[in-house]
């Protein structure tokens, strides 16, 4: 295996003219973004960077992004992939530690955040200067399979976030995999690049896999669903990846319009991040006449760990069987498998796992055991091996002894006609532990009272699963990625 970044050099010896990046009206080449990466490498060894460095990033989608990730690996450094939202306090502790040496950013956040910890800012906005004065390294550096190639931090959900060390042999697999299996992805391919790039689904599946393939990435640097049908058909992208608030975002967008878009080049759809409500799944479909692809996988997977895909009989409802190099089993609390069809801890083995958490070597432990990744999902396997999702362990309602799964609950709320989008939690309650509170956005124009949406669940749903509140509420919180924010809910 070799480093990562020598997948840019190939591609732009086979296709220099071939287009690699757009942003709206700027464009790169694969020669022209090879050569940018060789120059931001020289200006790294002028700064005495070396292999096993650790480069930060907070920026958004961008071309630049991908001129500092490779540029920087090239030399085998690390990157730190930060979203670019994070305040000083949030880039204080990326950088400290994951022990940084520089940073590039473009706002005061993120500078104030480097000064306050004593590490070197690079504004993105003199990148320009700065690739034109650097001695540029055309030589990709030698890397190790077990090597780290990046730094990808937890979302931090049950604590401080961790970083997920993905090495070069993670994030290589199952970016072939993902390119050549799942996605069958060609030098023709327009793959749109909404998802945020510091975050491991766009950063595989859509960055490096675009990279690799010799196919365009044509980048939106803050997701806007309006902005997204605009793009698709300006670009002719015929590959989309997103999460589902961002296919139920962009059908919102469409049914609102006056104006009818054309969104024919589509070829596939992948949807990852969170389940997607069947209603949703079934409503674009229906309106863009495409197929979308339901995988399953997290930061620590580099991500792809499960998938539909293309040449199988789609199952809706599930995120297919293990991908190529990966096993995947349900286990009960002893790690022993349950029966197929039973509800267990979903635990992942093979190529993209990471090699662990960064100095984190407790939580390392008790996250891999006996070489299986405790992923802290529920799910199912079938007879095939399609696994579904149930929830997240951590998700998962316990009222009056009874296990309520939220997505159920969800599933049932997207069917009603008023409802756009859905989200149930846990809160506490006295005498059955937990009790069901459900919050609902409605769709522009209708109207729904808080008793007849909870009328409506109780009447498809056992006595003690259906929500005992409904709120109401004008958007969900939610992620740089579009997945909604339940623990922002549960403390509201």
């Amino acid at each position: 295996m070799v480093n990562l970044a020598a997948n840019l050099p190939a591609t732009a010896a086979r296709t220099p003219d071939a287009l690699a990046l757009r942003q709206d009206d700027t464009t790169l080449t694969f020669a022209q973004l090879d050569a940018a990466c060789a120059a931001f490498a020289g200006y790294l060894r002028d700064q005495d960077l070396e292999a096993g460095d650790r480069v930060a990033m907070s920026l958004p989608n961008i071309p630049a992004y991908a001129i500092v990730y490779y540029g920087a690996m090239r030399i085998g450094a690390i990157v730190v992939p930060m979203n670019p939202l994070f305040k000083p306090r949030e880039v204080g502790f990326y950088l400290e530690d994951s022990g940084a040496r520089l940073l590039v950013g473009m706002n005061d956040d993120a500078r104030t955040g480097a000064e306050q910890t004593g590490v070197a800012f690079l504004d993105v906005t003199t990148l320009p200067q700065v690739l034109q004065e650097a001695e540029p390294v055309t030589e990709v550096e030698d890397r190790a399979d077990s090597d780290i190639a990046v730094l990808l931090y937890t979302s931090g959900t049950t604590g401080r976030p961790k970083g997920a060390s993905l090495t070069h042999r993670n994030l290589q697999t199952n970016q072939d995999v993902s390119g050549r299996t799942l996605l069958e992805v060609t030098p023709d391919d327009v793959i749109m690049g909404c998802l945020p790039l510091f975050h491991v689904f766009g950063m595989t599946c859509g960055l490096n896999v675009a990279v690799a393939a010799g196919a365009t990435l044509t980048m939106i640097p803050r997701f806007d669903p309006n902005k997204a049908l605009e793009v698709i058909e300006r670009d002719k992208v015929s590959v989309f990846e997103g999460v589902p608030t961002m296919y139920g975002a962009i059908l919102g967008a469409a049914r609102a319009s006056t104006g009818e878009h054309d969104l024919s080049s589509l070829r596939v759809c992948i949807s990852g991040g969170s389940s997607m409500p069947l209603e949703l799944m079934r409503g674009f479909e229906e309106r863009f006449d495409c197929i979308i692809l339901e995988g399953y996988g997290l930061s620590e997977t580099s991500p792809v760990a499960s998938f539909n895909r293309p040449d199988l009989e789609r199952k809706p409802g599930t995120v297919g069987p293990a991908v190529e190099g990966v096993r995947v089993r349900c286990v009960d609390n002893e790690d022993n498998d349950v029966p197929v069809g039973e509800i267990g801890e979903i635990i992942i083995a093979g190529d993209p796992v990471m090699s662990g958490y960064w100095n984190r070597p407790e939580a390392t432990a008790e996250a891999i055991r006996d070489g299986w990744f405790h992923s802290g999902d529920l799910g199912r396997l079938d007879e095939d091996g399609f696994v579904s999702i149930v929830d997240r362990t951590k998700d998962m309602i316990i009222r009056g002894g009874y296990n309520v799964y939220p997505r159920e609950i969800e599933e049932v709320l997207y069917e009603h006609p008023a409802i756009s989008e859905a989200a149930v939690v846990g809160v506490p309650h006295e005498t059955h532990g937990e009790e069901v509170c459900a919050y609902v956005v409605l769709v522009e124009g209708e109207q729904a009272t808080p008793e007849e949406v909870q009328e409506f669940v109780k009447e498809r749903v056992a006595a003690y699963k259906y929500p005992r509140t409904v709120r109401i509420i004008e958007a969900l919180p939610k992620g740089a990625t579009g997945k909604i924010l339940k623990r922002e809910l549960r403390e509201a």
